[in-house]
């Protein structure tokens, strides 16, 4: 993957890596035990809306990060001359942050993950890492991060999910530019310590930073105590 100096070196990955272990930290509380309303079974759009609401009031607070947090950012495009809107999506979470020099706009886009094969479709494809290539996601941002809730055990979610990204068909469709020893992502991360792997994808210019690419960490997240999608098996008749 490459990662030239120029736009690393002025990313600004302090604050960013704040946000992303700011995140970390709200869902490990919020995740360490079975919540009514925050569970393995709460719909994706209710996880982060409560999520970012407990990371902007607690762990965002105590870190004393500056930025803005937002859940459900709606983005899109209209038509200047008639004013209708041509396209609207809303982002998960997005962590806002500016100084005199420099400004990003980090986007966490969240899917809930088992075994099953549709479920990495989902995460892989149009509705998930898509975004960010032929999406409006992060438009002229350099970095944004996929975050993946396991609802079964890691080493039967995230190998496959890497696994599917050797396809030749589906690197193409993501426009995965290859690491320099020639593999589909960066394993280690060379954006974040904590994150599994990174993607680099080229961008249509419109959509792209000066660059031309984007480079999304993916982060997998689980809950504090066991779950699994897997359907218990009926017991024999007698």
């Amino acid at each position: 993957m490459t990662t030239p100096v120029d736009w690393f070196a002025a990313f600004p990955i302090q604050p960013a890596t704040e946000a992303v272990e700011a995140l970390r930290q709200g869902w490990t509380e919020l995740a360490s035990v079975e919540r009514a309303d925050f569970n393995p079974k709460t719909k994706e759009g209710a996880l982060t809306k409560r999520l970012k609401i407990y990371v902007e009031n607690y762990t965002a607070r105590e870190r004393g990060l500056l930025g803005m947090w937002a859940a459900e950012d709606i983005i899109g495009e209209i038509d200047p001359v008639t004013g209708e809107l041509i396209e609207e999506r809303r982002t998960d979470i997005v962590y806002g942050w500016n100084n005199d020099v420099g400004a990003m706009k980090l986007v966490f886009e969240f899917k809930r993950l088992g075994r099953q094969k549709k479920h990495r479709d989902h995460y892989l494809k149009d509705q998930g890492l898509g975004r960010f290539v032929t999406g409006i996601y992060s438009r002229q941002q350099a970095v944004a991060a996929m975050v993946g809730v396991l609802l079964d055990p890691e080493a039967e979610v995230v190998p496959p999910i890497r696994k599917a990204l050797e396809n030749s068909a589906l690197a193409t469709k993501l426009r995965l530019r290859a690491t320099a020893g020639g593999q589909p992502f960066a394993k280690p991360s060379t954006m974040f310590t904590t994150a599994d792997f990174d993607t680099e994808h080229d961008r249509d210019p419109a959509l792209a930073p000066t660059h031309g690419t984007i480079c999304v960490s993916h982060f997998f997240i689980a809950f504090g105590y066991p779950t699994s999608t897997k359907k218990p098996k009926k017991a024999k008749s007698a």
